[in-house]
């Protein structure tokens, strides 16, 4: 399955950017200068984790006013979620893991959807049904690059956004990988950076992490 983006040239979430930040929005006034910084920087798809109260919130104004913006929904783990985050605005569904009604909910919502895997089993399941574009969670801990790796050969046509204790430094190693078609993290978004409402900081780191990866389409559909 692919997951084509409305209204984007991308062919998918995972084309639009190497780095899709995860975002974590402790106070709703933060989430729009904070998306726009990130959309300057060159990041413009941005999973906001539903782990705060404020989180529909702030996809919902991310959605309403950054026009640049690709905002998503992460942590997504029933169907009741799926169907709010969609109805706020998200463009995009990233889970953690995937049971076959969370998949279910995913599909039927008509939006792209990163169902999350950690061993071959799940790939190869979720290849069964159809869908070829996943997050690979917890990356690190899961068995990193290394892992990715022995999959490509014997599951080629499994695509992956590697999110889990990826850095700056590890970033490019997986985005060399032939399934990695981008790495989800939240390196560009120092905590002390975001209390302070240091948006120019966060532009400047996003820009660096927007220059990690080599080939694929930006969201302006050149190569990047």
């Amino acid at each position: 399955m692919s997951s084509p983006l409305p209204s984007s040239p991308a062919a998918s979430v995972l084309d639009l950017a190497p780095v899709v930040p995860v975002v974590v929005v402790d106070d709703l006034a933060d989430a729009v200068p904070l998306a726009r910084a990130l959309v300057a920087g060159g990041l413009p798809a941005i999973e906001v984790t539903l782990r705060t109260p404020v989180a529909l919130d702030a996809i919902r104004a991310i959605a309403g006013e950054v026009p640049g913006a690709v905002v998503g929904a992460g942590t997504v783990v029933t169907a009741e979620q799926v169907a709010e985050v969609v109805a706020a605005g998200a463009r995009f569904l990233v889970s953690p893991g995937w049971t076959e009604a969370l998949l279910e909910a995913m599909r039927a919502s008509g939006v792209p959807f990163l169902p999350g895997v950690s061993t071959t089993s799940e790939v190869v399941a979720l290849l069964e049904r159809g869908v070829r574009e996943m997050k690979f969670f917890p990356a690190e801990a899961a068995g990193g690059t290394a892992y990715l790796k022995a999959l490509a050969a014997p599951l080629p046509q499994a695509r992956f956004c590697p999110t889990g204790g990826i850095s700056p430094a590890s970033a490019p190693e997986y985005l060399a990988l032939p399934n990695v078609g981008c790495v989800g993290g939240s390196w560009m978004l120092p905590k002390d950076a975001v209390a302070g409402r240091d948006w120019g900081r966060v532009e400047a780191l996003a820009r660096e992490a927007a220059a990690l990866g080599a080939g694929g389409l930006s969201a302006g559909g050149t190569s990047r």
